[in-house]
């Protein structure tokens, strides 16, 4: 019998391990403290993922395939993938192991070593996933000097046609983003799609009866994670009737009453492989196609890129880097992350929101992630590995591959600038632009010094005078570094002292 190992982010119905039914395989799927313990993991997080696998093996029980599950809470649970496998090996009297190629760098290198330590042959398959091999995006920018995505997008488009014409964009243009920067005024917009949670309220007690340390609360009326296949295309579905017509309008913006906007909310769907990139391009450009009078082509652009370029970017960048990417600190932060993180009290609005945000729905969309929270943690130069473990554990789709890259690199500049070509910060103005936020917020926006000042913006300009001589070569910080030079020696004094005080004591303001 050959024993097959479906890890918790391989849920992939259409593999091809389950074309045909064979009796002398067995599946294995493990719920382990391996994997809820490693980072501290908010509530919704965990449950998603254990109603999505128990959810996905009872399917392919359904199927006729044949399938161990071990739950959390059972006895015969070693929580550990080696020590499972090796039970399971001997139990079964197996005489091959077989897995799917995992996507974090931990876990490849703990199947490595189980298969070595094996004393039965070892089959490794390719997860068919993605749209990339693991090593297409270096073989792509070898002998580069840089790794900017768009021209890695641009080969992604030409590669599987996507909104091309006789090897053109579609258009004439590969990139609208600069229609995709507007702010949301508070018009109507449509409810996100709702799951079932019956199976998720089910896997709630349980985790809390295990001990399992978590973050952020549950609530079944606000659980928003699809758990299967058939209700993963269902809010694909949802979200290109319903909110693609204004996505990539709208994609950056940021608003006090609304969580969701017209992100898709797909991102735990595809994460955990319930769903593929490919299907999910192919039916949000079938509906572009179809509604051409609502839908444009920016909209539909913009929702391209993100899973065509750069989520396929993220993941080949992770592949090349790793694992000397998860140590970098090219800027030197040390700083620990406030404890308003965990609990979002604090005076600062955006921040107040969305934190509770994350906390209650264990998701922020992308400038949400980049721009509030992301953006504030550098601002105070806080070390990249307390981010790192904040975003991987808060967000239920946050997965080593995907998160890490986007925070250290893209958010924290902490690679130097492999992935960003600048780091991204800002002062209260840009939140201002894009959202909201500051209309309630008791700090003025406007001030950089005073106790009433927006700490935004002293941490701004103390942060490009602390980094000049870090960045004093990145041409996109020359206009900032022009401006920094403008502030009058006694006002910057006051700028950096009031920048300290929040830095020594963030969560007091």
């Amino acid at each position: 019998m050959e024993i097959r190992l479906i890890l918790g982010d391989q849920l992939n119905e259409n593999h091809s391990w389950f074309t045909e039914i064979d009796r002398n395989v067995c599946y294995i799927m493990l719920e382990m403290r391996q994997e809820t313990d490693y980072v501290k993991h908010h509530i919704q997080k965990v449950v998603g993922f254990f109603a999505a696998m128990r959810t996905f093996a009872r399917q392919l029980e359904n199927n006729g395939h044949t399938v161990i599950y071990y739950t959390i809470d059972d006895p015969k649970n070693t929580q550990n993938i080696q020590k499972n496998v090796e039970h399971l090996v001997t139990l079964l009297e197996a005489t091959s192991f077989a897995y799917q190629l995992p996507d974090e760098y931990r876990l490849d290198k703990q199947m490595k070593t189980i298969a070595e330590q094996l004393s039965i042959p070892t089959k490794v398959y390719d997860s068919e996933h993605f749209l990339t091999t693991r090593s297409e995006l270096a073989t792509f920018y070898q002998g580069k000097k840089t790794m900017v995505m768009e021209f890695f997008y641009r080969y992604m488009r030409k590669k599987h046609q996507y909104l091309m014409v006789d090897e053109q964009p579609e258009g004439g243009s590969w990139n609208y983003d600069k229609f995709n920067r507007n702010t949301w005024k508070g018009e109507s917009i449509p409810t996100p799609y709702k799951t079932d949670a019956t199976v998720a309220k089910q896997i709630y007690p349980i985790i809390k009866a295990a001990g399992i340390e978590t973050i952020g609360t549950f609530d079944e009326n606000n659980f928003l994670f699809a758990v299967s296949r058939k209700e993963s295309l269902a809010q694909l579905d949802y979200f290109c009737e319903h909110l693609l017509q204004d996505f990539g309008t709208y994609q950056d913006a940021m608003h006090q009453d609304e969580t969701n906007l017209f992100h898709a909310r797909i991102s735990f769907s595809l994460n955990i492989k319930l769903i593929d990139p490919a299907e999910v391009i192919d039916r949000a450009i079938a509906a572009y196609r179809a509604n051409t009078e609502h839908i444009s082509l920016s909209q539909i652009e913009g929702f391209v890129r993100q899973i065509l370029g750069w989520r396929e970017y993220i993941r080949g960048l992770y592949w090349k880097e790793m694992p000397h990417y998860k140590q970098k600190n090219e800027l030197n932060n040390f700083g620990k992350l406030p404890a308003f993180y965990w609990t979002g009290n604090t005076k600062m609005n955006c921040l107040k929101t969305s934190i509770k945000n994350s906390l209650d729905n264990a998701y922020a969309h992308h400038i949400q992630r980049l721009m509030i929270t992301g953006n504030f943690a550098l601002l105070l130069q806080t070390h990249p590995d307390e981010v790192d473990d904040w975003y991987l554990g808060i967000y239920a789709d946050a997965v080593e591959w995907v998160q890490l890259p986007n925070t250290r690199g893209m958010s924290q500049y902490a690679d130097g600038g492999i992935l960003a070509t600048k780091p991204y910060v800002s002062s209260g103005s840009y939140v201002n632009k894009m959202s909201n936020y500051c209309d309630a917020c008791s700090y003025n926006k406007k001030k950089r010094t005073g106790e009433d000042a927006c700490p935004f913006n002293s941490l701004y300009w103390n942060f490009l005078d602390d980094k000049k001589e870090a960045l004093k070569k990145n041409n996109r910080m020359g206009m900032m570094f022009s401006l920094l030079g403008k502030i009058k020696p006694e006002e910057l004094a006051e700028i950096k002292e009031r920048a300290y005080k929040i830095m020594e004591e963030p969560d007091a303001y």
